[in-house]
């Protein structure tokens, strides 16, 4: 099981640390939401957070880019150090053309999905995806409420990943409670935020145990 920490969660005024403490604590990538405002009704971390993240990091870094035309945008982010991209296929025309760009660089290509787009309009794309990413909220905010009928789309999205040969990953509201039903339907990965990792008492290290075992129970 992927564990990613979303780092828009993260205190950047110890960066070193948080990212030191997290990859001690076992977690597998980091997660970066790129936003501009323009796609999602929101701004997130930007081209220096990534390569700052990147810089520090002995695990891989994705960018999840909530941005208008990505494909003007993924050379930087793969010069910024960021081994996977995830573009939503709505934010431009060729999604395809982005897709196979992202793996001629030699990055990890992926897409994203919202809650309202449904397989049957990116099942082709599926063919260029390393990554398949189920949003379980709307994009653009954290804390938001699980949206209970993606959970049809992750059963249905797992039984094409031998097909398509993609890993499946969840984000939105991923609570340990989640993360042990949706493995269950076959999810492979999840990005972790306020519900199961930041801000908790026990720390990142007790976190990430305790999901890990969860998800094996």
């Amino acid at each position: 099981m992927l564990l990613c920490p979303s780092m828009m969660c993260a205190d950047f005024g110890k960066l070193r640390d948080e990212i030191d403490e997290l990859e001690s604590a076992g977690i597998d990538m980091f997660h970066c939401d790129v936003m501009d405002g323009s796609f999602v009704p929101n701004f997130a971390l930007g081209l220096t957070d990534v390569h700052a993240i990147a810089s520090l990091s002995h695990v891989p870094v994705d960018c999840h880019l909530m941005i208008e035309n990505p494909a003007s945008k993924v050379d930087l982010f793969i010069d910024a150090g960021a081994d996977l991209i995830y573009i939503h296929p709505e934010s431009e025309r060729y999604t395809v053309k982005t897709l196979q760009a992202i793996r001629a660089r030699g990055a990890k290509a992926g897409i994203a999905i919202n809650p309202d787009t449904s397989i049957a309009t990116v099942e082709e794309m599926l063919n260029l995806c390393d990554y398949v990413m189920v949003m379980t909220v709307n994009p653009g905010f954290a804390g938001q409420a699980f949206v209970e009928f993606t959970k049809d789309k992750i059963a249905r999205l797992a039984k094409l990943k031998d097909r398509y040969g993609f890993t499946l990953t969840i984000d939105g509201a991923c609570s340990p409670e989640r993360i042990r039903e949706l493995s269950a339907l076959g999810a492979d990965g999840f990005i972790l935020g306020t519900s199961a990792l930041f801000g908790k008492e026990k720390g990142y290290a007790a976190c990430i145990r305790a999901l890990r075992e969860g998800s094996a129970a």
